[in-house]
């Protein structure tokens, strides 16, 4: 594995470790169609919400803050994996959201940012 992508799924686990720790249970990781992929899907407890999120690690602000990543064609490919995974599993009973968490690493230590609702 490459730098970049260690880094990655470094970061969707200390996302993991933190979404527990906050009340959430993780249901998926990575889950992949031809619509897209989605890091994180997981069931926030504490409002009864399925939530699918996409995880952003950098090391550094040199391309700018990890969210920026998460541009308007990102946005678009989550948003049509996360339609396949609900028509997949037949879940449109629930109330969904799509977050995005961000995970700074500077000197060994995460800083994260959880951004509730994106779209």
């Amino acid at each position: 594995m490459y730098f970049k992508q260690l880094t990655g799924k470094y970061g969707e686990d200390i996302a993991c470790d933190y979404l527990k720790e906050n009340n959430y249970k993780i249901i998926e990781r990575n889950f992949s169609c031809y619509q897209g992929e989605i890091d994180i899907i997981a069931k926030d407890i504490s409002k009864n919400e399925l939530v699918f999120i996409e995880v952003k690690t950098r090391t550094s602000f040199k391309y700018g803050s990890p969210i920026d990543a998460v541009n308007k064609n990102k946005q678009k490919h989550l948003f049509k994996a996360c339609q396949y995974y609900l028509y997949r599993y037949n879940l449109y009973h629930l109330f969904i959201r799509i977050d995005v968490i961000e995970v700074f690493i500077k000197n060994n230590f995460p800083y994260i940012n959880h951004v509730k609702q994106i779209l």
